[in-house]
């Protein structure tokens, strides 16, 4: 409190009246209480963020980067976690876990989380299908939470999921601690691992990716409308997904296709959604004429799920392999930053005109196997992410989420093409895993009427693991050439409803 302050305030509270003496008191108290004020309202401020801007371009048929401004600094990823979430959500559906109709609960847990939200009591429930569209447009962080619980059954274990799936999708420097991304200062990523997750969303899961594309959600009496204003207004985008928290900026996913080309660009660190809508707008306009109209539609292979749909017999080793890659701990990542505060996802609602959405069809498919997690059945490109430039400490963590796999013992099936160790070295399918030869051996025959000619010259075999003295069996198909071929076998297999993942034997 300045001098002249003092003089002012102490004119109005104290008559000329008084004696000098007790205005000299009063005055020093008044000075003593200022200053305590003044000290407490400085600690109540909330703490200056000045969030680093990063960006990154990708042709998503080439995996070529095309624009990159410190693509791999460390972020905080807003509610671009939220990308995450839906991708395993999109996984469980696909796996049959559950279907679009199905009722997710809202815990108490959920339903205390700050807006962005919905505002669904503790205790109700709301679909699948209605959870979905609220991460998509109204970025609400209850849904985030139900959503998790749901998938994972805690939101530890699912931010756990969530990192392991990141690791499999060849996300080096992302780690999870919750599904919604409110502020947490050990939840890191990337824009190059976010553009990463937008190209597996829309590779992976096709028959989902038209929710990214709503403009609006009809809940109740509400119509909530999208964050994200480049939908409907860019030519060419159809989605992914807006992010804000003090700390983090303001973020952007956003895929756009047109011409035959294709990107996913990301955006971290904006000043407002204005700029970052802006850049994004520019970075769009720039690169997509850029963009090459003919390559790989797999990118990024397509790991096993999380959670297996079709439960094999719960016996302890089957459940040691099918858990295995769970047990993978997270990245440690940094914990240094500045601190995020309560400011949360921005509420950017605008109510629109709906626009029609692609149908969105829950398509079961029966698996009876193990999570790919620690088995990398994904093989990134090194235009997306490039090993080499990462700093030892990050690739030996990278290493360590990567264990070997236990020396396995293959076994002939005598109804098959005999198989050996040698002969099935290089590209495999899996399938499955079960606790006896016999039933991987019906998993194989399963396949392999379904597949026709895809699998007319591949060679299946079981692969016997022993787990604390219990032999289990993986379901496998060799005698692939190469990646493309095992991957677009299994593709094909995925469509006739056969779960698979393609890795290097």
């Amino acid at each position: 409190m300045t001098e002249s302050m003092s003089a002012a305030v102490l004119k109005t509270m104290f008559p000329a009246s008084l004696p000098k003496s007790a205005v000299k008191t009063q005055a020093k108290r008044l000075r003593y209480f200022f200053a305590i004020a003044l000290s407490l309202s400085a600690v109540a401020q909330p703490a200056h963020a000045d969030p680093k801007y990063a960006g990154i371009v990708v042709d998503a048929k080439s995996g070529k980067v095309l624009y990159g401004e410190d693509p791999d600094g460390l972020r905080y990823p807003a509610s671009l976690t939220k990308m995450m979430t839906l991708y395993l959500t999109f996984e469980a559906l696909e796996a049959g876990r559950f279907s679009i109709d199905s009722k997710v609960p809202v815990s108490a847990n959920a339903a205390k989380e700050p807006p962005s939200k919905l505002g669904v009591r503790a205790g109700g429930s709301i679909t699948v299908d209605q959870a979905i569209r609220a991460l998509v447009t109204r970025s609400a962080n209850d849904m985030a939470t139900a959503l998790g619980e749901y998938v994972g059954g805690s939101e530890e274990r699912f931010a756990q999921l969530m990192t392991n799936k990141a690791r499999a999708l060849g996300m080096t420097r992302t780690t999870y601690r919750n599904a919604n991304g409110l502020p947490n200062t050990a939840q890191m990523t990337t824009a190059r691992d976010q553009a990463r997750l937008g190209i597996a969303l829309r590779q992976h899961f096709p028959q989902y990716y038209g929710y990214f594309s709503i403009r609006s959600f009809q809940f109740g009496k509400q119509t909530i409308g999208n964050h994200n204003r480049l939908v409907g207004t860019v030519k060419g985008v159809d989605g992914i997904k807006t992010g804000y928290t003090r700390a983090a900026g303001s973020n952007l996913a956003t895929s756009a296709q047109l011409d035959g080309r294709s990107i996913v660009a990301v955006v971290l660190g904006g000043r407002s959604s204005a700029a970052r809508d802006a850049t994004m707008r520019k970075l769009v306009a720039e690169y997509l004429p850029k963009a090459s109209r003919g390559g790989s539609s797999n990118l990024i292979a397509q790991t096993a799920p999380s959670v297996p749909a079709t439960p094999v017999p719960r016996t302890p080793a089957v459940m040691a392999e099918v858990s295995e890659s769970r047990q993978v701990a997270a990245l440690d990542l940094p914990n240094s930053g500045p601190m995020p505060d309560a400011r949360y996802e921005q509420r950017e609602q605008r109510p629109t005109a709906p626009l029609a959405v692609p149908k969105v069809a829950a398509a079961a498919s029966a698996y009876a196997g193990e999570s790919a997690q620690s088995r990398s059945a994904t093989q990134a490109l090194a235009a997306v992410t490039p090993q080499a430039s990462l700093p030892k400490r990050e690739a030996a963590a990278t290493r360590r989420d990567q264990p070997s796999e236990p020396v396995d013992q293959v076994t002939t099936a005598s109804t098959r093409t005999s198989a050996s160790a040698s002969a099935m070295s290089g590209w495999v399918i899996q399938i499955g895993v079960s606790p006896s030869e016999k039933m991987a051996l019906d998993l194989l025959q399963n396949a392999q009427d379904k597949g026709g000619k895809v699998l007319r010259s591949a060679k299946p075999f079981t692969v016997a693991f022993s787990n604390k003295g219990e032999q289990i069996y993986r379901a496998r198909f060799g005698g692939f050439d190469d990646q493309k071929t095992a991957v677009d076998a299994c593709n094909v297999l995925k469509k006739k409803g056969v779960s698979c993942w393609a890795s290097m034997q």
